[in-house]
């Protein structure tokens, strides 16, 4: 039988003081890990990776005070069974987040995403802002480039011919191949442990399902939605931080900038000496665009006199 907390088994040690629970939503019962105290930041990561990707940071976080809110979405590297019928488009898992941040009680919260998870992230800022205290971007989809150009071939297939997608997607299998430039090594400078690429690449290939769910995200990925969502954002009043990562090869400073601009007061951070997956090549310096954004939020005073 499947045990839905067997992930977090050979998690980072930095993060061993966070509980692991499911909560339950019309998506079915979705893994979050929870820890520390003071004010609430919520890590949201991407396609074919889960919260691990955030490790460090959220031992950091809560190191220095915070509550710490991870979950395992299901966007391809998740081993849990999804509901039937489940909306798993980046819109959909927007609301998925919005429920999830209902069913936890959580309010002022800081939000930051990465890569698909920063597209995600910009979806929930845009149109279910109430419970945020200030949005965080590290290096992600936006406007027109969802997805990268690099990768919309993997939408192409996951519409028109999904045998062809998974036949691609099998040098993932190989742990060498998983750090060439076109799968992980364009992604993270650092690279990734063993244990944790082989976390994200099997439910792939192990489970139908998950191959299923992946498969209807990549095909619903619209760019229609971040650019819809960049005008909303032009609204945003909370706190915002928006990073490029200086040799990131799928989201171009251009855009960084761009968004920076549209969203009133944010901050445009450069984060140097990093690929796209900031929280892996640079957790010191984001996790300090995190902290120094919730202390911009008010909401660390506000939690201190709670």
């Amino acid at each position: 039988m499947y045990d839905p907390y067997s992930l977090y088994a050979n998690r980072s040690e930095m993060t061993m003081t966070m509980t692991s629970t499911g909560v339950e939503t019309d998506w079915g019962t979705i893994p979050v890990r929870r820890g520390g105290d003071g004010p609430t930041v919520l890590l949201i990561h991407g396609l074919l990776v889960d919260g691990g990707l955030w490790d460090v940071v959220a031992g950091r976080l809560i190191a220095s005070g915070h509550d710490v809110v991870v979950p395992d979405l299901p966007l391809g590297a998740h081993s849990y069974p999804t509901a039937a019928g489940a909306d798993l488009s980046p819109r959909g898992v927007a609301r998925l987040i919005d429920a999830l941040a209902g069913a936890l009680g959580l309010t002022e919260v800081t939000l930051a995403g990465n890569d698909t998870g920063g597209a995600i992230c910009q979806l929930v800022a845009a149109e279910r802002p109430d419970w945020l205290a200030g949005l965080v971007l590290t290096p992600c989809d936006t406007y027109e480039n969802f997805l990268p150009p690099l990768f919309r071939p993997l939408q192409v297939l996951a519409r028109h011919a999904p045998a062809l997608l998974v036949a691609g997607m099998q040098p993932l299998r190989l742990r060498a191949l998983r750090r060439t430039p076109l799968l992980l090594g364009w992604l993270t400078k650092q690279g990734v442990s063993d244990e944790l690429s082989d976390r994200w690449a099997r439910p792939f290939f192990d489970l139908p399902a998950t191959r299923r769910d992946v498969i209807a995200t990549i095909a619903a990925i619209d760019s229609a939605d971040t650019l819809a969502a960049a005008q909303r954002l032009r609204a945003f009043d909370r706190p915002a931080v928006v990073a490029w990562a200086d040799g990131d090869r799928f989201f171009p400073r251009r855009l960084a900038e761009r968004l920076a601009a549209d969203i009133p007061g944010a901050q445009l951070v450069k984060i140097e000496d990093s690929y796209a997956f900031t929280p892996i090549d640079q957790p010191d310096a984001t996790t300090a665009l995190i902290t120094g954004l919730v202390a911009r939020t008010g909401a660390a005073g506000r939690a201190a006199v709670a």
